[in-house]
């Protein structure tokens, strides 16, 4: 899967959110440091998530773009 991810850059570094994961953040002294730690992020969120849903009802479905 692709995201979108919004790097936030500071003088501390660089900190990137993913806006179609409410919550899912990370950040780094690169952009390459970030962009690694946001993948583990997005896999974390996206664990947790399905954590949360297992013996739930679930579907998916497809918007066309």
């Amino acid at each position: 899967m692709k995201y979108t991810v919004v790097f936030h850059r500071t003088e501390e570094g660089i900190s990137v959110s993913v806006p179609g994961l409410p919550g899912c953040w990370s950040e780094g002294d690169t952009e390459e440091e970030a962009l690694e730690n946001i993948q583990d992020a997005i896999h974390e969120y996206l664990s947790a998530v399905a954590e949360l849903n297992r013996g739930q009802e679930t579907h998916e479905v497809e918007v066309a773009a």
